[in-house]
């Protein structure tokens, strides 16, 4: 049994007979068979953890007060942009190895990306990383793997970036959860080896619309769907190539609800900070290396905005960020 197997459970488990959120669930995350075979020796001393707080703004981080999740760096939390506005492109960028920017003035694009790629060196624990050979495939899961050694893992909270998706390359384990505003139990499939460094990124929902908590009854939320909704339902909308008016389409909020819908978020990171990463920190091994920020942010009734996605405001791309060796 090889190293992989050994660490996530040996055979992929069959399909289960029904979909996504059917009575077969969803399947357990399913190994690269074969993989670790041709990978090098391990070129980095870290573990590397991401982990993005899905729409999270800034200042709904900072006004959650965190402390536990800020013991990472110290206390100091940056403000940065995002590269994109909404989910799945945000996560193709951050998984280039384009991190959120501080959007500096007066410096060639160039120039930022030699200084912040140049950061690797740290997170990875290694001195010498080979930045030509990202090319031409610019995809930092699959050099972490083919070059520097790795073992790779994904865990998503939001449909929209499921296995078939363009983002799920190069991982050894790629798992969409069952629920999409659970990362306590998200922990509970995290494995490391004591032979090679991992890399995971977490993709984390509670943050995400309607801002739930894991024991909130979904009955109670308000249905607004995102992409993969917005096409999981599209054909039925669509007569004579023409979209039919939908009676039961919902009402934009008004700025009360758009407050609580904030305060909801504010929340969710209060949990998290609470409940979630005093654990995170506690299972994961030394010499793990974790950058914790978000894909994009959220509006919440800025100049009649609400959400993320085709929205030009400054709000929908400022996220919070922070990372260090945890230990």
């Amino acid at each position: 049994m090889g190293l992989i197997d050994k660490l996530f459970g040996g055979k992929p488990a069959p399909a289960p007979a029904a979909g996504p959120g059917g009575a077969g669930g969803r399947p357990a995350p399913r190994p690269v068979p074969g993989s670790i075979a041709s990978r090098p020796a391990p070129k980095g001393s870290n573990n590397y953890i991401v982990i993005t707080l899905d729409s999270c703004r800034y200042d709904s981080f900072m006004a959650a007060e965190p402390t536990n999740i800020t013991k990472l760096s110290g206390g100091k939390v940056e403000r940065r942009w995002s590269y994109a506005s909404w989910t799945g492109p945000s996560h193709y960028n951050l998984l280039m190895g384009l991190l959120p920017h501080h959007s500096p003035e007066n410096v060639f694009a160039s120039e930022y990306y030699k200084e912040d790629f140049l950061n690797y060196n740290t997170r990875f624990g290694t001195e010498g990383m080979e930045f030509g050979k990202l090319v031409p495939s610019l995809w930092m899961p699959e050099f972490l793997r083919n070059e520097m050694g790795y073992l790779t893992g994904a865990r998503v909270s939001l449909p929209v970036l499921n296995n078939k998706t363009g983002v799920n390359r190069a991982f050894d384990t790629f798992q969409l959860m069952d629920k999409h505003n659970d990362m306590l139990k998200m922990l509970d499939t995290l494995k490391f080896s004591d032979e090679r460094p991992t890399f995971y990124m977490l993709n984390v929902g509670e943050t995400h619309y309607p801002f739930a908590l894991p024991d909130e009854d979904p009955k109670d939320w308000p249905r607004i769907s995102g992409i993969h909704g917005v096409f999981k339902h599209l054909d039925s909308q669509v007569v004579g190539g023409k979209l039919i008016k939908d009676d039961n389409a919902p009402l934009f909020f008004n700025q009360e609800k758009l407050d609580e819908l904030r305060q909801r978020q504010i929340n969710t990171v209060k949990y998290l900070d609470r409940v979630v990463f005093p654990k995170l920190y506690d299972i994961v091994p030394k010499n793990t290396f974790i950058t914790v920020t978000a894909d994009h942010g959220e509006l919440f009734g800025e100049k009649g905005y609400f959400g993320h996605g085709p929205i030009m405001h400054e709000k929908v791309f400022e996220v919070p960020f922070l990372e260090a060796k945890i230990r």
